[in-house]
Formats: C-alpha cells, structure tokens, sequence
C-alpha cells in the first residue's frame, strides 16, 4: 500500500458559479479546472441516486506548497446542512493562511460575513472565520 498524500479539500455548494467567484474574489484563489462528472459509477462512489455533478478546482498556492480547493454543485441537490457550528462533531472548515489576518479582514467587502472580527488566540495565533454563501466556514489565520 501506498502512503496518502493531500490532494484536494471538498466543499459542496448550490451555486457553482457564485460560488467560484467569492473564493476568486475574497481570497485569491485562481481557477485550474472545471469539469463535470456523472454517470452510474460516479452516482454508486457518492451514494446519491441519479448524481451528476459540476466541479471547478481552485488553487491557493503558497510558502511553497498547493493546496486544490474543490467546489461541486450536485444535481440533484440535496438539503441544506444546519448552521454551521464548530464545535458539533462532524463539522468540518477550510483553512487558509494569509501574511496579515487584520489586514485581510480590513480588505473584506462589506457583504461578507465572519463570525467575528479576528481574534489572537492564547497559542498566539489570529484567527478569523468567514462564512461563504452556503454557510460553509473557511478559517483565515496567520501564514
């Protein structure tokens, strides 16, 4: 058997388009693919009767290594998950460095929600959750 290796970070949404342009937007993400996958076996892997899905792959390439954020928009859709809520077992966020949290944040276009404003925590690191269009939570801290 071989050893894992990161490839991707999933995030579900319900609009692939909107979707890709609040991760573009807000973190500079750039776009490296975009396909669309369906058929039988795709619908037996993700055990969701009928699936087809839309997928865009979205790189952040930092401190010299690449992370793929994959977005996909299921059809058929399934429901919404509840809130958010970090400390639910199960719950699950995307996290991205930047050079200067404060300074992000500052840079947010005022449609943009976050939990909080950051906030250096007792480890000494600052942090910041945003929140995308589906209520999915991208944790923003310093690189």
């Amino acid at each position: 058997m071989s050893d894992p290796t990161p490839h991707h970070v999933g995030v579900t949404v319900s609009d692939l388009d909107r979707a890709v342009d609040f991760y573009t937007e807000t973190f500079g993400l750039t776009v490296a693919a975009e396909f669309a996958v369906g058929g039988e076996a795709f619908a037996d892997a993700v055990d969701v009767d009928d699936a087809s899905a839309d997928f865009a792959h979205l790189v952040a390439d930092g401190g010299g290594s690449e992370t793929i954020v994959e977005l996909v928009a299921y059809e058929p859709e399934g429901e919404p998950t509840p809130d958010s809520e970090l400390d639910r077992p199960g719950a699950i966020h995307l996290g991205l460095s930047v050079d200067d949290v404060e300074e992000f944040y500052l840079t947010l276009e005022d449609d943009v929600r976050t939990l909080s404003e950051p906030r250096t925590t007792e480890s000494g690191t600052t942090i910041l959750f945003v929140v995308d269009p589906d209520g999915n939570l991208i944790e923003v801290l310093d690189a």
